[in-house]
């Protein structure tokens, strides 16, 4: 094992609930380079966990005059859920509706103010008028509560349940029904698990952030608002605190069961590391409060997958237990569920849920780059390192979605159908085009070949900046129920904020979009 240094871990410092990641060298041609331009005024900036509170009681006693403002009912009334403040001065506040007291869901909005605190405009999930008989509903399903239910058709009122239960390979579920309060007809329904130093199995030997106390360590990393990793050593809850007297974590091979908890340790780091160097936010959801790891769940579970009701980021070992889920893109596409979970929120089914699962992987891919790690180099590459389906080839491919046999290219009517593990290949697709472009090309040892659906080519602005783009879509004018055609005008208002409506940034955008058909 390595000494495991409390410190830091090295970057390069440019930059509805849980997820699970499945469904059941040098650079040579690539475009994505550090930019040397300053960061745009309009970029989200730092805020630490004292100022982002002070935003967001500034929003909250302000929550009447703001309503008025949004020209909502008597009845309705805001919720502040997170704040972005740009470094301009400008801020982005999230904000949930209730209506009689009772919760709106699919009634989320985003509020854009001017640097003097003026209101400039709103980005709903809806945008419909609430008018709602709150009365005659029929006997409440167990354990459900009322709600008014507005993401689809004509608000009503509804029940919303939650069911427990574990699906036949071990991922625990927690599924979402909204029901009709006075017919009992099924409305809508989603799962809120999202599937998909140290010697460690796949980044060799790192650093890590751990903490001593009474002569013993353990992986808690107060370097990063005291994120602690456990080991579930089989089990599927509880776990314990990975300890030890000798400051050093696993010895590189899964036989060792503190290896993949250095791996998942040095995961987190890197992602908390990645979210508040580029984009200024610091945690998940931006308060500066840690999430927890725990790895070794189950038995020969292949899968990985993050709970908000825990606050956490599960690991399986895989097949025969030798190949856990803890590699970098793993760690952070699980982790970014989070931060989409408290930020836009897109509800994990139809298009919305596919957006979320792309969200997860363009953030799992940037943080694998940003890491600069030897051992596990940046690819457009998802899972490539877990060897999940036992030939080494990847989960996932950003420039052709449809070569791992099921995810899709292209957006077509009807893609809200497909399972959000493979209808996220649109949004992944766009990601590839608008950071590196189509056709053939080899980035980091790996060779790319990225067609378009009108047989255009498109020409990447760099990931640098398609990151900065689709973080700030994402937190900015992205909402529980955005689908595909949404999600192209939240990202091109996001170039036209960062870079200019004219600029070569927001040209590259449309083109991309219109490169996997959606116009």
């Amino acid at each position: 094992m390595s000494p495991h240094i409390s410190r830091p871990v090295a970057t390069l410092s440019t930059a509805v609930a849980a997820a699970a990641l499945l469904a059941a060298g040098l650079s040579t041609g690539a475009t994505a380079q550090p930019s040397a331009e300053p960061t745009p005024s309009s970029a989200p900036s730092a805020l630490s966990a004292s100022q982002r509170a002070e935003l967001l009681r500034d929003a909250a006693s302000s929550r009447a005059e703001t309503a008025e403002k949004l020209g909502l009912g008597s009845q309705e009334k805001l919720v502040v859920r997170d704040v972005i403040k740009d470094r301009d001065g400008s801020t982005h506040t999230r904000y949930e509706r209730t209506y009689a007291s009772l919760p709106v869901l699919g009634g989320d909005l985003v509020v854009h103010a001017s640097k003097a605190g003026k209101y400039e405009s709103a980005t709903r999930a809806v945008s419909k008028k609430l008018k709602v008989n709150t009365t005659g509903a029929a006997k409440a399903p167990k354990d459900a509560r009322k709600v008014i239910w507005a993401a689809q058709g004509t608000p009503k009122l509804a029940y919303e349940q939650v069911k427990k239960s574990t699906k036949k390979d071990g991922t625990p579920s927690e599924l979402h029904i909204v029901t009709d309060a006075r017919t009992g007809d099924k409305l809508f329904q989603w799962d809120a698990v999202h599937n998909g130093a140290g010697h460690t199995t796949y980044t060799g030997d790192v650093e890590l952030s751990t903490a001593e106390e009474g002569g013993a360590f353990t992986l808690t990393d107060n370097d990063r608002g005291g994120h602690k990793t456990f080991n579930l050593d089989g089990g599927s809850s509880g776990g314990t605190l990975f300890s030890g007297d000798d400051d050093e974590w696993g010895d590189g091979t899964p036989d060792n069961a503190e290896t993949a908890g250095a791996d998942a340790h040095y995961g987190a780091a890197l992602t908390w590391d990645y979210y508040k160097n580029v984009h200024g936010r610091e945690g998940i959801k931006g308060d500066g409060k840690a999430a927890t790891s725990n790895v070794h769940y189950g038995d020969n579970y292949v899968n990985a997958f993050w709970q908000d009701s825990c606050f956490c980021m599960t690991y399986g070992d895989g097949e025969g237990n030798a190949k856990p889920l803890t590699s970098i893109d793993v760690s952070a596409h699980e982790m970014t569920h989070g931060v989409t979970s408290n930020t836009a929120g897109l509800v994990y089914s139809g298009e919305s849920g596919g957006l979320n699962e792309a969200t997860s992987d363009i953030f799992g891919t940037a943080v694998e780059f940003n890491a600069a790690n030897e051992k596990d180099v940046g690819d457009y590459l998802i899972g490539e390192m877990i060897d999940i389906n036992g030939d080494g080839s990847p989960l996932r491919h950003m420039d052709q979605p449809s070569k791992d046999g099921s995810s899709e290219d292209y957006w077509y009517d009807g893609i809200g159908d497909v399972d959000v593990h493979y209808s996220s290949g649109v949004a992944n697709h766009f990601f590839y085009l608008l950071s590196e472009g189509s056709g053939a090309k080899e980035i980091n040892g790996v060779s790319y070949d990225s067609p378009t659906k009108n047989g255009e080519a498109v020409t990447g602005i760099g990931r640098d900046k398609a990151e900065q783009i689709w973080f700030k879509a994402l937190t900015t004018y992205m909402t529980s129920n955005t689908d595909y055609a949404a999600a192209r005008q939240a990202t091109l208002d996001a170039a036209k904020d960062l870079y200019g409506a004219d600029s070569e940034e927001v040209k590259a955008t449309d083109s991309a979009w219109a490169g996997v058909d959606v116009k």
